[in-house]
């Protein structure tokens, strides 16, 4: 065990950055919204920080307020991360890097949906008055872990042929 730790030393240095980084975000914007409960912060024409609180998945799908769907739900996302962090452990190069920050994103949303029973949102992109989902630190490195696994599997397709 010791000895895939070591192999994989900066990686999962990667994913306790990812978890801190988010944690400490969350902290700022729990902190900031404490006296009302509420946030609602215009930072430019283009970003707003609102406090959301999300107990779905990605986006707010599969929003549950019964307790043991929130709870098979939390844990199918426990699963699924130590799939993840086994698939870190077992790939290479782009792939290694796009799994920890999946893994690195995911540990942190757990850990608002064990310690909050719903994960905090805070990220408020908008144009033109159209605002898109509400998101958080933890979202943006699960999305470029995507990102970067799709651009390895085609990357990957291409020197096939």
């Amino acid at each position: 065990m010791s000895n895939i730790i070591l192999k994989n030393k900066y990686y999962f240095a990667i994913i306790s950055l990812i978890f801190f980084l988010d944690r400490i975000s969350k902290l700022i914007i729990l902190k900031i919204s404490e006296p009302t409960g509420d946030l609602n912060i215009i930072f430019n024409s283009f970003i707003n920080f609102n406090l959301v609180w999300n107990r779905g998945i990605g986006f707010g799908f599969f929003s549950f307020h019964d307790q043991l769907y929130y709870n098979v739900l939390t844990l199918i996302i426990i699963i699924i991360t130590l799939v993840i962090a086994w698939l870190m452990v077992v790939s290479q190069n782009y792939d290694k890097f796009g799994y920890s920050l999946i893994a690195g994103g995911s540990l942190g949303n757990i850990f608002d949906r064990i310690f909050y029973s719903s994960v905090v949102d805070f990220i408020d992109i908008h144009i033109n008055n159209h605002h898109w989902f509400i998101f958080n630190i933890a979202d943006v490195f699960i999305t470029l872990g995507i990102i970067i696994l799709i651009y390895s599997e085609i990357k990957g397709k291409k020197v096939q042929k």
